[in-house]
């Protein structure tokens, strides 16, 4: 207790130090003279070159960056605490709920600090024994488990690997009595899942490998295989997609019953088509049950010959409906759970069907039948996120999992005939949430609108504009940010910080119409919505600019380098993450043009483009202007959202900064967009964000 008095005293007495300024020098970074022309008006790139993720200059200048940032990270004192109070919070033993397959029970397990977790299994003798483990994968940490599907029976199991930290996948077949490989190893799998039918084999979606740089090159036309147990790879079965039927993303799954594979294709990350076919006739025809991409539709559950399905069709925030197989035309659709004031999403277990809805980014839960009954509503253990209520239809006792920003992830088990809950496992962290508050506030953004945040930190702080405050965001995609426990931010708040997320325009929390809000040309919505929210921070005496840093990853990237190219004087530092920063060129790389329903391209129309070119980070970097202390991290293999827009961003930062605030960059190596990333390597970023956070504040440990 003393001990943690005397760092808050520490911190304090720390208020008044000046931020620390950059004395170094920054890597030389070539000027090129690429212009591009759109819409009769001229763009200069000078950075182009950093595009070439394969070339020797490219990967000189990655190491040549990295050697900065590093140097300067060395430098800050108490990094290696944050490092290690992250580690020591980290060491605990963390278990998923079980899941049974065959005649096994399945469980995900990392006894502490392991690089991945582990998935085991009990037999029915009771011993635990390991059925995959993914530190074995590679020396270093840098592959991973990326995905695990069993068959019916639970005799075959097919999983995917991911190699630092790829999209692209291999898939490996076993069988689960003995853990023995079969068969050949599927390669250059991308955004698929595995899904089998029965035991004679399974449909997975890939790409044409690219003929240049995987990790840059456009991936367009999506295909759903069919692979057939004891079968060449090159024999796969073309079922979806390719030049007859071009779709982006296309997916296929079959239901729990094998009577059905439903095939679901898109155009972008938002509407889609939706197929069936009748697996149990042979070389039946594929039947389309939606033939457009102006609504997003799910195939959620069947019962024989009835079809259930999630859709946004005349429910801008959801409805469940039902309709027969042999007529699944969107005219005979039937509602099952009409439309609420608030956004639902359906998870089935038990033969029940479990209705999830967001109340300001709440998660409320009812439980109904698949007459559209309402069985009850689940009294959850409080104000936070649940997930899981799903399982076979067999099953009638599943789990749930509940936390929120100060509630470390605690499982339960629920008897679906009673209703009841109970505790199933509760991690044996080293944090007391009782000594944490986290609230919700609503705050009024540039146009009226009223926009919810959390703001979590530990109690007792003072109101007095000098806390150390991360406002993190992401704002589009429809996703919703609702609330989650992090050692991370758990370590954050524990040394006086507090954590606030707004639910910005763009994600998900309210509908359609609060994606549609902060899309297009509705974009600059999400921005001012998220100055708005640091306004209020500064306002209520939480914090101040010289206190505030700006967070977020991937679109949430693009949300910080926005903002600060917007508004350098918003905040202190700004920590953009693997972030889409490039808005003229992003839709020109692997999978990117598939963001244009929220973006648009600068390709469609001059109104589009001159939207864009007016907000796109790299391209609103003013020479002389004074900007946050900035850390921009991404990783050398990332595929999705290419580096690339890291490094032209961080190049303009360091090339224009009008003042001292450091602009570093931090390029993981062997590594992707952010999943599967090992336990050493998260601890590793998190210590050093929070490390040149709080050193450019001028706070001490």
């Amino acid at each position: 207790m003393k001990k943690k008095f005397l760092i808050l005293v520490n911190m304090s007495l720390a208020m008044s130090l000046m931020a620390q300024d950059f004395k170094g020098e920054y890597p030389k970074t070539k000027k090129g003279n690429q212009v591009d022309e759109f819409f009769g008006v001229k763009v200069e790139d000078p950075y182009r070159w950093l595009e070439d993720d394969l070339a020797s200059e490219t990967k000189n200048w990655v190491e040549a960056q990295n050697k900065t940032t590093f140097s300067y990270l060395d430098e800050i004192p108490f990094r290696d605490k944050l490092n290690k109070q992250l580690t020591d919070l980290w060491n605990y033993e963390k278990i998923s709920a079980p899941f049974q397959e065959g005649d096994f029970t399945y469980y995900y397990k990392n006894d502490g600090l392991q690089q991945h977790y582990v998935l085991y299994r009990k037999g029915k003798n009771g011993k635990e024994e390991v059925f995959i483990d993914p530190n074995k994968f590679s020396k270093d940490g840098t592959t991973s488990l990326a995905g695990v599907s069993f068959t019916k029976d639970g005799s075959l199991c097919a999983y995917q690997i991911s190699e630092g930290g790829s999209d692209w996948r291999k898939v490996i077949i076993m069988k689960t009595a003995d853990k023995k490989q079969i068969g050949d190893t599927i390669r250059d799998v991308k955004f698929s899942g595995i899904s089998w039918k029965g035991n004679e084999g399974f449909y997975y979606s890939s790409y044409d490998k690219p003929k240049g740089s995987e990790l840059s090159e456009m991936t367009d036309k999506h295909k759903l295989f069919f692979h057939k147990m004891n079968t060449q790879q090159s024999d796969d079965v073309l079922v979806f997609g390719g030049d007859k039927t071009p779709r982006r993303y296309i997916g296929g799954g079959v239901t729990e019953d094998q009577r059905f594979l439903v095939i679901s294709t898109a155009v972008s990350t938002t509407g889609n088509e939706l197929y069936i076919q009748d697996l149990t006739k042979p070389n039946s025809a594929i039947v389309q049950i939606l033939d457009n991409f102006d609504t997003s539709t799910d195939f959620v559950d069947n019962q024989g010959d009835e079809l259930f399905l999630l859709t946004n069709m005349n429910a801008p925030n959801n409805r469940l409906v039902k309709v027969n197989i042999k007529n699944p035309k969107p005219a005979n659709w039937v509602n099952v759970i009409p439309e609420t004031e608030n956004v639902l999403n359906i998870s089935t277990a038990g033969g029940y069907l479990f209705a999830h809805y967001m109340k300001d980014a709440l998660d409320v839960v009812q439980q109904y039948n698949h007459s559209g009954k309402m069985i009850r509503e689940i009294k959850l253990p409080g104000q936070g996120s649940a997930s899981g209520f799903s399982g076979k239809k067999e099953e009638k006792k599943i789990y749930y999992s509940f936390s929120n920003y100060v509630t470390p992830g605690t499982i339960y088990d629920y008897d679906v005939e009673s209703g009841k809950s109970n505790l199933y496992m509760k991690p044996a962290i080293k944090f007391n949430a009782d000594d944490y508050e986290s609230k919700q506030v609503f705050y009024t953004s540039h146009d009226g609108t009223k926009v919810p945040m959390m703001i979590s930190y530990k109690k007792g702080i003072k109101l007095d504009g000098k806390n150390p405050t991360i406002l993190y965001g992401y704002g589009g995609f429809n996703i919703s940010l609702t609330p989650g426990f992090s050692v991370t931010n758990a370590v954050w708040m524990d040394n006086g910080g507090i954590y606030a997320v707004p639910n910005l325009r763009g994600g998900g929390e309210y509908g359609k119409k609060w994606h549609d809000g902060g899309r297009q040309l509705n974009k600059l919505n999400v921005f001012k919505d998220f100055i708005a929210a640091a306004e209020y921070l500064k306002q209520e005496k939480y914090t101040s600019t010289e206190y505030l840093a700006l967070s977020g990853g991937s679109n949430g990237g693009l949300l910080v380098g926005a903002t600060i190219t917007m508004k350098p004087d918003v905040a202190k530092v700004a920590l953009p993450a693997v972030g889409v920063l490039d808005m003229l060129r992003y839709h020109t790389f692997t999978a990117g043009a598939g963001w244009a329903y929220d973006y648009g391209t600068a390709n469609d129309n001059k109104e589009m483009f001159d939207y864009l070119n007016a907000y796109s980070p790299v391209h609103n970097v003013k020479k002389g202007v004074c900007y946050p202390a900035t850390m921009v991290t991404t990783g050398d293999h990332d595929d999705r959202v290419v580096p690339a827009h890291s490094y032209k961003f961080a190049a303009e930062l360091q090339d224009k900064q009008g003042c001292k605030n450091p602009v570093m960059i931090r390029i993981d190596t062997k590594a992707g967009h952010g999943a599967g990333k090992s336990t050493e390597a998260i601890i590793n970023e998190a210590a050093d964000k929070f490390a040149f956070t709080l050193y450019n504040m001028g706070v001490k440990l």
